[in-house]
């Protein structure tokens, strides 16, 4: 099968609308996947679970003194709501939380620089702050060009405490600073809700070794106020090109091609789909996930989730084969994730932008017109080569071992220590 990335453009900019998770919107991505699936002949297989999830109910930061005015924001999602009528209290500006700012920080609203680390939550909810507000985005931001940054509350932060929480533009947070802001209102409130989003598979089982599975996965849900096109839009349609491949060509070992819904709100997906199958997972190879491709000018890795040798092997064949891809032993934060997790090696294929303003993600930028026909069909051509590799080898050219050093990473980056943690002063509160 030739690769066509053609067909894989006009099926990205059918699938570059919003599409949170568990929305309408990302039940009609779902379908549109599923009608190119059935239309190869192929039945895929859905299968839904359930999110938490927040409606917005208002936002708005006051300035009271010394000078008066309204700014917008937008409460995180599963924060803890400020009364009807909002917060008052005094301002402060902690520039990069110190011991000092957080000296500071008590009875506040507190303005932090753009994103709030784990550690840095807890520490701010043993200062005594009353409420924070993130910031994100350029001085340079308009109303009418920018979007609020929509950030979540997730359960490991929630499980240490909560507080309002909001995030404003930069532009915004420079005049307020600027304007030497000391007392303010804040009005963040949501409703937290349900809701269901969905996982989408396909089985091609293999005509020797139908016991071990090889996997391609890559979310295909959006975040707020982004149509996606690069992420992951992109990855979902090299998937798509790849199970083609597969229809038409029997694998020696079974291959599944799965779209995972809710990436963008914590994995959330995968962590479902690993939920459901781990009665499988002791016969799955290895993860080749896709996220974020196609953009013209930009470069290609491959971060590996498996042993020294796994990744040995990934750069070499990548050498061999002429294909310009830099290799590197490290996880990225996507669905293969929760598969390492249980000890499944992975693969990590990532075309990023140029690092200013090559292309733009989590935003309403992040549009096809900055991705290409050529740009998908080259990622894919190296995405699908490796996986042939893989899954018609005679005897598969790594072990399936995520190392020690690998496993502390993704327990660092899973926050399992904190979870923990978490559980054992709830434990003790009963």
């Amino acid at each position: 099968m030739k690769i066509d990335g053609k067909r894989q453009f006009e099926l990205l900019e059918k699938m570059s609308f919003v599409r949170m998770g568990g929305t309408d919107e990302e039940m009609a991505a779902a379908n549109i996947l599923m009608d190119e699936i059935k239309a190869m002949g192929l039945e895929p297989v859905i299968e839904e679970f359930e999110i938490e999830d927040a409606e917005l109910i208002a936002g708005e930061l006051e300035v009271l003194a010394p000078f008066n005015k309204k700014y917008a924001v937008r409460a995180y999602k599963l924060s803890e709501s400020t009364p009807q009528e909002g917060l008052t209290a005094p301002f402060y500006y902690a520039e990069n939380l110190t011991a000092v700012d957080l000296a500071n920080c008590k009875g506040k609203i507190v303005l932090v620089n753009g994103y709030l680390s784990l550690e840095q939550h807890r520490k701010l909810l043993k200062s005594g702050a009353v409420a924070f507000i993130t910031m994100s985005g350029t001085v340079l931001d308009t109303e009418e060009n920018s979007d609020l940054s929509a950030m979540t509350m997730r359960d490991v932060r929630r499980a240490f405490g909560n507080m309002p929480a909001a995030t404003i533009r930069l532009t915004d947070a420079f005049e307020i600073v600027a304007g030497g802001a000391t007392q303010v209102k804040l009005k963040a409130i949501n409703k937290p809700i349900t809701r269901t989003s969905h996982n989408i598979t396909v089985t091609i089982e293999g005509s020797e070794k139908k016991e071990e599975i090889v996997s391609f996965g890559g979310h295909f849900d959006s975040v707020e106020f982004s149509k996606g096109a690069h992420d992951n839009a992109a990855g979902s349609v090299i998937n798509m090109e790849i199970l083609r491949h597969f229809a038409e060509n029997k694998p020696k070992r079974t291959v599944k091609v799965m779209w995972y819904g809710a990436e963008e709100m914590g994995l959330l997906g995968s962590k479902a789909w690993i939920k459901s199958h781990e009665d499988e997972l002791d016969k799955h190879l290895c993860m080749i996930n896709t996220d974020m491709a196609g953009v013209v000018i930009g470069y290609d890795v491959a971060r590996v989730i498996g042993t020294k040798e796994a990744t040995a092997h990934c750069d070499a064949f990548m050498r061999r084969k002429g294909y310009n891809v830099g290799v590197s032993q490290e996880i990225y934060s996507s669905d293969s994730v929760p598969f390492a997790d249980k000890g499944v090696p992975a693969v990590n294929f990532i075309r990023f932008g140029h690092h200013v303003g090559g292309t733009f993600i989590h935003c309403r930028n992040d549009l096809a017109k900055f991705l290409s026909v050529d740009a998908l069909a080259k990622t894919t051509k190296f995405v699908l080569d490796y996986g042939i590799e893989l899954i018609e080898s005679e005897v598969f050219p790594f072990e399936r071992v995520v190392p020690a050093e690998m496993v502390e990473k993704i327990d660092k980056y899973l926050a399992k220590k904190e979870m923990a943690e978490a559980a054992k002063l709830k434990e003790e509160k009963k």
